[in-house]
C-alpha cells in the first residue's frame, strides 16, 4: 500500500534533515523547477555553469514563492545559495521528487503547500529576540519585541502570539516587582471565566486586563470590577489605547479606568529597578526576560515563545 503524499514528504524531511532554511529554500526552488520543466528532472541540468550552485536558488526567487502564499518574512538573505550541501540536497530531493511522480496522488500544488507549512513551522520554532542596545531606548527594545510578535501572528493565522507575549511579559514584570509567589500565571488559552479571575492578574484591589483587541466585553469586565470595589487597569498595544478610552467613555467609566500601553507599563519599571544606571538597566531587562522564559516554560507548551536576549554595548 502506497503511503499518502504528505506522509512520504514528512518521512523525507525527517530522513534528510530538510528542516532548516537552506534545505527549505532548495525544496521550494526545485519544486518550482518541476512545475516549469516537468518531471522527471535531471539534477545535472539544475547546476549553474562553472559556479557549482543550484540553478535559480536565490533570495528573490524564494521570496517570490513565499509571497504567493502571503508570506513576506525573509527565509534566507542569500536564498540558501551559500548554504553548504545545497547541491547534495538538490540531488536527493530531485531523486525523491522523480519517484513521487509515479504516485497516484502526486500533486505539485500540494507539495508546494507542504513546504510552505514547513517554512511556517521553521519561523514559529525560532524564539523571539530582544536586544539591549546602549544606543537605543529601553522602550524601543520592548516595542521591537511587540513588533516581532505582531509579525509572527500575521504569518501564522489563528495563533495569538501577540496576546501571549503581552500577557507573559506583564506577568514577568509583576513577578519582578512583587515575587513569584504573589502572582498566579495561566496559559493564554485559559479564560477568566474558567478560573473565576477578576482579570488576567489580580494584585491587591487591582485587576489587570491584558488585551490586544479591546471590545465591549472588556469594558463589561471592568464595570464588573468596579461594582465589586476592584480597580481595573488595562494594558494594551499603543494603537489600542485610544480605543479602550473611547469604549470606557461610552460606558461612563473613563475616569475610573487606568489604561497603559505595554511599552510604557514595562519600561518605567526597568528604569526604576536599574536605579537609572546603564548596568542596572541591563540587569533589570535580563531579569525580566529570564522570568518571562520561566513563565513560558511553566504554563505554555510552545518553546518558540521564549525570548533570547543579546547585549550590544
Amino acid at each position: 500500500m502506497i503511503e499518502p503524499l504528505e506522509s512520504r514528504l514528512a518521512e523525507f524531511v525527517s530522513s534528510n534533515q530538510f528542516k532548516t532554511k537552506g534545505p527549505l529554500c532548495v525544496a521550494l526552488i526545485v519544486t518550482e523547477h518541476a512545475r516549469e520543466k516537468g518531471l522527471p528532472l535531471d539534477p545535472g541540468s539544475l547546476v549553474t555553469d562553472g559556479r557549482g550552485q543550484v540553478q535559480g536558488l536565490g533570495k528573490s526567487a524564494v521570496q517570490a514563492i513565499l509571497k504567493r502564499h502571503g508570506i513576506v518574512r525573509v527565509l534566507a538573505e542569500e536564498g540558501g545559495r551559500t548554504s553548504r550541501g545545497s547541491l547534495g540536497n538538490m540531488e536527493r530531493y530531485v531523486e525523491f521528487l522523480n519517484s513521487l511522480a509515479e504516485s497516484p496522488d502526486f500533486d505539485l500544488n500540494a507539495i508546494e503547500r507542504f513546504w510552505i507549512s514547513r517554512v511556517l513551522a521553521y519561523f514559529s520554532a525560532k524564539p523571539f529576540r530582544i536586544k539591549m542596545d546602549s544606543s537605543k531606548s529601553l522602550r524601543n527594545a520592548i516595542a521591537d519585541l511587540v513588533a516581532q510578535a505582531e509579525t509572527r501572528q500575521k504569518e501564522t493565522p489563528g495563533l495569538h502570539y501577540l496576546g501571549i507575549v503581552l500577557q507573559h511579559i506583564v506577568g514577568a514584570k509583576l513577578d519582578c516587582i512583587l515575587s513569584p509567589q504573589r502572582i498566579t500565571h495561566h496559559s493564554y488559552s485559559t479564560s477568566d471565566a474558567q478560573t473565576g479571575r477578576v482579570g488576567d492578574f489580580s494584585v491587591g484591589d487591582v485587576a489587570i486586563h491584558v488585551t490586544t483587541a479591546p471590545g465591549e466585553a472588556l469594558v463589561r469586565r471592568c464595570e464588573h470590577n468596579l461594582s465589586n470595589n476592584v480597580r481595573p487597569v488595562v494594558v494594551t498595544i499603543s494603537q489600542q489605547v485610544a480605543v479602550v478610552r473611547g469604549l470606557a467613555g461610552n460606558q461612563g467609566i473613563a475616569d475610573r479606568l487606568d489604561v497603559f500601553e505595554v511599552e510604557q507599563f514595562v519600561t518605567t519599571n526597568l528604569y526604576e529597578w536599574g536605579k537609572f544606571s546603564a548596568d542596572g538597566r541591563r540587569d533589570a531587562l535580563t531579569g525580566l526576560i529570564e522570568r518571562y522564559n520561566e513563565i513560558v516554560d511553566e504554563v505554555e507548551t510552545d518553546p518558540s515563545l521564549r525570548i533570547e536576549m543579546t547585549i550590544q554595548r
